[in-house]
């Protein structure tokens, strides 16, 4: 059996461990906790998606925009 439950650290408490108690008696369990890495963490794990957004940035500081209607993507 497998059960996620997605919470911020601070939500954390007594309750929590008794009712997973509850949930898995007498059975070994492992516990595993993950931290979600945030949108632009993600985007920059890679160095050709960081160059690209680097580069993405920089045009539209510098004022070059480029507008595509949504039909045109379709």
């Amino acid at each position: 059996m497998t059960t996620t439950i997605e919470l911020n650290a601070n939500e954390l408490n007594i309750n929590l461990l008794k009712s997973l108690k509850a949930m898995f008696k007498d059975k070994e369990i492992i516990l595993t906790v993950n931290s979600k890495m945030d949108e632009t963490d993600y985007l920059n794990r890679s160095e050709a998606n960081r160059l690209a957004l680097e580069k993405s940035i920089s045009q539209l500081r510098n004022g070059r925009l480029k507008t595509v209607s949504i039909d045109a993507l379709k």
